[in-house]
């Protein structure tokens, strides 16, 4: 059996859901470009605005040079993306959570919105942040569950892939033709080796729940901290809808340093086990700078618009003892910030 469908088949057992099959690829940005190519020029796409700065840039750049029409939008308000919707729209892009902000997005009322207004328009959720442990968008109305596979499928911070899972055969199809015709294909070492990582899948992604959930709650109470954004915080403004789309929460969390860049900056120069690096969804914890970062590319007032200000950042809870990642980032942050 290839390896890539041997991935798939561990994918299908994954989501636990009726689907028909799924394509991956050499990367999660491949597969968000293959996806695009399921629309066609003059064809309008409505993007969420708050997403992975990679996917930004995609959608911003090379999309509308390929002369597709996109169109930023808050897409955790309903309200908006009905008024954005137009008889060419033929792709919905969404993130639930978005990163780096862990913004929450009704997939269900979205996608049940667009497939009323035209049931041909592809609903497309990225799905990283959750896992398919944690969520399954397919289940929620969604035609596409797009993943980086390089994060928490995987689990070891050593693939690139990326993934489009789908319940429709003649969806599959077409991804599949695209894969192969664009050569945006995995290598069989990466199946491999996320095959392996989908068989911890389940004991990882409760681990990284618990050890975020703590860190999450630390840094709320924390006095060197502005603000905490983790979606298993009843502080968070779409708590309530997370507990009804999902079934649990990653180890990714982001948080508002007290204090500006120099600040961030002293703060990110002073963790001694936390390791600086934009991947996540390993078994080390990493933290990001999303202004300089992962989303150095969006332009500046996008990313204010948004909430990816100077002083924010963004952590992947790994599988570390919590008390040691609890002390490294309270040091961290007593010496970055006077209090």
């Amino acid at each position: 059996m290839p390896m890539n469908c041997l991935y798939l088949k561990n994918c299908f057992t994954c989501q636990r859901a009726f689907l028909m099959a799924a394509a991956t690829f050499g990367s999660g940005l491949a597969a968000v470009s293959q996806i695009t190519q399921l629309v066609k020029a003059g064809d309008e796409v409505i993007c969420a605005s708050d997403c992975y700065g990679g996917t930004n840039d995609f959608f911003r750049n090379r999309a509308v040079n390929n002369g597709l029409k996109v169109t930023l939008v808050d897409c955790t308000d309903v309200d908006k993306v009905a008024a954005a919707l137009t008889e060419n729209t033929r792709l919905v892009w969404l993130e639930s959570p978005a990163n780096p902000t862990i913004k929450i997005t009704d997939i269900k009322a979205v996608s049940d919105l667009v497939h009323a207004y035209n049931k041909d328009i592809l609903v497309a959720v990225d799905n990283t942040f959750m896992s398919s442990y944690f969520q399954r968008p397919l289940d929620l109305g969604a035609d596409i569950s797009h993943q980086s596979l390089t994060k928490y499928m995987n689990g070891h911070c050593d693939v690139v892939m990326g993934a489009a899972v789908v319940n429709d055969e003649k969806l599959y199809e077409k991804l599949f033709y695209l894969q192969r015709a664009n050569g945006a294909v995995p290598s069989p070492i990466d199946c491999f080796l996320v095959s392996r990582g989908l068989k911890t899948l389940h004991l990882r992604m409760r681990e990284h729940m618990t050890n975020g959930l703590i860190v999450a709650k630390f840094l709320e109470s924390h006095p060197c901290v502005e603000k905490v954004l983790h979606p298993g915080l009843p502080s968070h403004p779409q708590y309530e809808l997370v507990k009804k789309q999902a079934r649990g929460t990653s180890g990714m969390l982001c948080f508002y340093v007290k204090g500006g860049l120099q600040e961030a900056k002293s703060f990110l120069k002073n963790l001694k086990l936390i390791v600086l690096a934009v991947s996540l969804g390993g078994p080390e914890s990493l933290v990001a700078h999303p202004a300089t970062m992962t989303h150095k590319h969006t332009p500046k007032e996008n990313r204010l618009a948004v909430g990816i200000t100077d002083n924010l950042i963004r952590l992947s809870v790994g599988l570390e003892t919590v008390e040691d990642l609890t002390a490294d980032l309270d040091q961290a942050l007593r010496t970055a910030v006077a209090v």
